[in-house]
């Protein structure tokens, strides 16, 4: 299972691969998808994103939570997550740069995974720097310092031998306990989020004194906004759903004009 690897700095374009970077290509920024066969028309809007809008971007880079839960790489024995492999690797393809970071919902995507959506794993935090603009990207969960129980849980759930040890339970258990939680969720979806499962000033302090930037990207709350703080400029990405009340959804644009949050199409 692949484990988080030290801050890396890139230039704008492709990290680690060496591919030479489309000056006048955006990069687009997205994250808190929470795909699952249970939201159809947010998995339609996705599919439209990577086969429409995504067109003419050098890269996508998903900032985590990409499905609403992952249980290990042969989820993808079933139909849905290996449609949704093969629909992403269609970017590279036609020559646009996936990159995938972990979220608190998928963190035990895996090289199988990678490969068959043709995706670059990214390390959380991941620093690269575009158009000029250096830029830390976090799924965002280790920055709810507050939140120190789940904290804990997250230094285990990311652990390789806790990880292995997991991987070893038969599918169905797996699936069945990933079931029970999603139900969970799905039953607190109404409830007020508390301010314990957000960011802490704390916590994005240390991100941008870790990372020497001034300009952060990050998702997981919930809570899409530009932020002014001490450090510089926080970007909070937006979840996507559109199966439940209010159409939510969108998307960074970075391109030379600067750094835009876009509704999706």
């Amino acid at each position: 299972m692949l484990q988080e690897t030290p801050l890396r700095s890139v230039a704008a374009g492709v990290p680690g691969e060496g591919k030479r970077p489309h000056a006048a290509r955006p990069f687009f920024f997205l994250s808190d998808l929470h795909l699952s066969e249970a939201m159809p028309r947010t998995v339609a809007a996705f599919e439209h994103f990577v086969r429409v809008t995504a067109e003419h971007a050098d890269s996508v880079f998903i900032l985590g939570d990409l499905f609403e839960y992952w249980i290990g790489d042969d989820m993808l024995a079933e139909p849905f997550p290996a449609r949704m492999a093969a629909l992403m690797h269609t970017l590279s393809e036609r020559g646009i740069a996936l990159y995938v970071m972990h979220g608190n919902r998928d963190f035990l995507l895996g090289k199988r995974f990678m490969k068959a959506a043709g995706a670059i794993w990214l390390p959380d935090p991941f620093v690269i720097t575009s158009f000029g603009t250096r830029i830390a990207l976090a799924h965002g969960d280790g920055q709810c310092t507050d939140d120190r129980r789940y904290l804990r849980f997250r230094r285990v759930a990311r652990n390789r031998l806790a990880q292995w040890l997991f991987l070893l339970w038969p599918y169905r258990w797996r699936k069945a306990l990933a079931d029970r939680m999603r139900h969970a969720s799905e039953q607190n979806r109404s409830r007020p989020v508390s301010p314990r499962y957000d960011v802490t000033p704390e916590g994005i302090a240390a991100l941008f004194k870790r990372t020497g930037t001034a300009t952060i990207i990050h998702g997981h709350t919930h809570r899409p906004a530009r932020h002014r703080e001490a450090g510089g400029t926080r970007w909070v990405l937006p979840d996507w759903d559109l199966d439940h009340g209010e159409r939510r959804g969108g998307y960074l644009r970075i391109d030379a004009e600067g750094i835009r949050a876009l509704p999706l199409d």
